[in-house]
């Protein structure tokens, strides 16, 4: 008897947990990319497809462009940039990211000559959430595009007057 409790009540606890999980799942937009362009020899498009999100006016991306680089202590950069073109006849924008990969950084003396992997970044950049548009980038291959969500405070303060 005591067995029977436990296998239902396992099985009551994996059900709920199995229908939590479907009702966080995340719903998208219909993807659209067709009408952007190809990329050019030596570049790869890469997209962001942002979830339908509540009061999407709220949230921006913070978009980074950069790659894996093994590095000393010093702060680091990719040397590049990233430009905003417009997709004639659509409305639509896209990022054209112009970089060869390298790296610019303080000049500080790393005592412990000790070397880590970072990802280094060109100037992060801040967009409007929006998941009707997907985020279109054109980076060389050897880079990689990666995001975060950024979500307002619940409360809004007041600056201090002097």
């Amino acid at each position: 008897m005591k067995f029977s409790k436990t296998v239902i009540t396992g099985l009551v606890m994996l059900v709920g947990v199995n229908a939590f999980a479907q009702k966080k799942a995340e719903k998208f937009e219909k993807l659209q990319i067709e009408m952007f362009p190809k990329a050019k020899e030596g570049y790869k498009q890469v997209y962001i497809q942002l979830p339908i999100a509540k009061n999407e006016n709220d949230l921006k991306v913070e978009l980074f462009v950069g790659a894996e680089k093994t590095l000393d202590c010093n702060k680091h950069f990719l040397v590049g940039n990233v430009k905003t073109q417009d997709l004639q006849g659509w409305g639509y924008s896209y990022y054209d990211v112009e970089s060869n990969g390298e790296v610019g950084g303080t000049l500080m003396a790393c005592l412990d000559k000790k070397l880590t992997k970072q990802f280094v970044t060109l100037q992060p950049e801040i967009v409007r959430y929006n998941s009707k548009l997907p985020l279109v980038f054109y980076v060389p291959k050897d880079l990689e595009v990666r995001y975060r969500i950024l979500r307002p405070d619940a409360t809004m303060k007041k600056a201090v007057q002097k």
